[in-house]
């Protein structure tokens, strides 16, 4: 069955970028790519993936100063309302329409898969507003910034399924129980 999962990294004050949307921070932390809750095991069990415009523009900026190439086989959406540069060979749509249409278009991608809701925290709200998100996994680094773009802006109900230590990180799994208040 396929499940909408938020999962990123966050910063122990619950930040996922500094007011530059830089992951500098992030980069520079020992992480254990077979350990718990990895990306590698993470990303085999994904069919499609949704992204804001600022994480779309951070990954083509990313990719400019490494040389590395799109991430992504996934068909992939883009939520944005700017003009945006194609990537060539890569499957991604660009899209403004409403969280619940491209929400079915992914699921139904996915063919049975996860759909993963990348960022940013904003876009995991709105998913979770509109009832369609069903997981956090949150690998929480051990640094503080202070300020930035937050975790996720909206007031969840979460009930903690799983911990794990992964090299510097704390991850854990969380189940979107509801909004908090309703």
């Amino acid at each position: 069955m396929t499940s909408t999962i938020y999962y990123v990294a966050s910063t122990l004050d619950g930040f996922i970028a500094d007011q530059h949307h830089s992951l500098d921070w992030l980069l520079k932390q020992d992480i254990d790519q077979q350990g718990p809750m990895n990306y590698t095991d993470f990303i085999g069990e994904v069919g499609a993936v949704l992204m804001g415009a600022s994480t779309y523009e951070w990954l083509l900026r990313h990719q400019t100063e490494t040389g590395e190439s799109w991430p992504y086989t996934q068909p992939s959406w883009v939520f944005t309302h700017r003009d945006q540069p194609a990537q060539p060979g890569a499957d991604i749509r660009f899209t403004s329409a409403p969280v619940p249409e491209v929400h079915a278009e992914a699921v139904k991608a996915a063919n049975g898969k996860d759909v993963w809701v990348v960022g940013g925290g904003d876009l995991a709200g709105q998913f979770a507003d509109a009832g369609l998100l069903d997981e956090l996994v949150v690998s929480y680094a051990p640094v503080t910034l202070g300020a930035g773009a937050p975790l996720l802006p909206r007031r969840l109900d979460l009930r903690l399924r799983e911990t794990a230590r992964n090299a510097a990180f704390i991850a854990a799994r969380y189940d979107v129980v509801g909004i908090a208040g309703r």
